[in-house]
């Protein structure tokens, strides 16, 4: 079978790009041939075999420095010319979306569907939901203060504009508006086969729109254990990891951590929180870490924090922790609590409520022998393993209306 994977980022970024590298290899690994469409950038690290990706543009530099800026957020003739190229050469039985909204736009969509009528192919399109972008025109279901908001789940997109969600601008906040509106009447993600939802709670947002209910699947991220864990090395220090931020519940922690003075805690990432770090003796902050390098920051760590204050989906570092035998507190919030075992791999508090978060880590590190039993039970966690993961893609890409 041959798979086209579309991310606009075609080089180590984020969640979603993590995502495509490895499942590029589990095809790969099963006998697939895969190939990627994107943006061009230098630090690409795929492609495909007519190198047609889109131009990159930086739309931090805002409207006034970028004439062309707001209408290629919405629509791009380019994209889909240069999508076309890839088609015509590669001719996948199946194109699998991942993030691509406001760089190369859903005008994709309407390509890949115009490729498959007028060559009369049954090719599948794939979408994987790594946020709300489909319901929520600032992706993430929060206002401008980063407090989570449901309010365009109506399919009401002008409390975007109204509220300003869109990084507090009004005019970024019109053309998300806009681009939400543009594509729910234009209808493209009707041309989408399948939704791929990473949580529960991500589906349950998606499906309240009907436009996508009869689509959505969940299907939680995957990840590879290492059998030969050990976690009897465990060191003397309290983590996070990951995008370091307000939204992300940094300060929260920096919170608790000015109250437990006799702990260490240590920062790994990167983040506007970095700077709140500075003056407090008990916190460390080690940079960004990838590699063995993080993995081994979170397999001696005590346990591992994830705070978020925000709708997250499946986050990488809950399940990270598990698989390395490292306890996780997490906020009861968005896809995290489907991926704790409270009492047995974790627990969870109220999210933002540094109160609550303090007592639930003085619970864990002051119960005897609780960290040593917790990081145990972490042998027993079950997440979707490449293989079975794979099946169940197969599963979707093989379906035929």
């Amino acid at each position: 079978m041959k798979i086209l994977l579309v991310n606009k980022f075609l080089y180590p970024k984020g969640g979603s790009e993590t995502y495509i590298f490895k499942l590029g290899n589990v095809l790969e690994k099963h006998g697939h041939e895969v190939q990627y469409f994107g943006l061009d950038n230098e630090k690409n690290t795929v492609g495909n075999n007519v190198g047609s990706n889109v131009s990159d543009m930086d739309f931090n530099k805002g409207v006034s420095k970028n004439l062309f800026a707001p209408l290629r957020i919405v629509y791009s003739r380019e994209a889909r010319k240069k999508i076309r190229k890839v088609l015509d050469d590669f001719s996948p039985d199946v194109v699998h979306l991942n993030n691509i909204q406001f760089h190369l736009t859903p005008s994709i969509i309407l390509e890949i569907d115009k490729y498959r009528k007028e060559n009369n192919k049954t090719v599948r399109i794939v979408y994987t939901a790594h946020d709300y972008q489909l319901v929520c025109p600032s992706h993430g279901l929060f206002d401008n203060d980063l407090n989570v908001c449901e309010k365009c789940l109506d399919g009401n997109f002008t409390h975007c504009f109204t509220t300003k969600c869109l990084k507090n601008s009004r005019a970024k906040s019109l053309l998300a508006m806009t681009d939400a509106y543009f594509w729910k009447f234009n209808r493209a993600y009707d041309c989408v086969d399948a939704i791929l939802c990473p949580s529960n709670f991500l589906k349950s947002k998606l499906d309240s729109q009907s436009r996508f209910s009869s689509k959505t699947t969940v299907i939680h991220n995957f990840i590879e254990r290492d059998e030969n864990v050990d976690n009897d090395k465990k060191g003397n220090y309290v983590l996070e990891f990951g995008h370091l931020s307000k939204d992300k519940g940094t300060n929260t922690l920096l919170e608790v951590a000015k109250r437990m003075s006799d702990v260490k805690f240590v920062f790994a990432g990167y983040g506007s929180a970095v700077e709140d770090m500075v003056g407090i003796a008990n916190v460390e902050y080690v940079g960004f870490k990838t590699g063995d390098e993080l993995k081994e920051l979170i397999k001696n760590a005590l346990c591992s924090i994830c705070p978020s204050e925000m709708y997250e989906n499946c986050p990488y570092s809950v399940m990270e922790s598990q698989t390395l035998l490292t306890p996780v507190i997490g906020a009861n919030i968005g896809g995290i609590p489907e991926l704790i075992d409270v009492g047995k791999t974790g627990l969870l508090f109220e999210a933002g409520n540094a109160d609550d978060l303090e007592q639930k880590l003085r619970y864990l590190l002051e119960t005897d022998n609780l960290v040593q039993e917790y990081s145990d039970n972490c042998r027993n966690v079950v997440f979707e393993t490449p293989d079975t993961y794979y099946e169940k893609l197969m599963n979707i890409y093989e379906a035929r209306k």
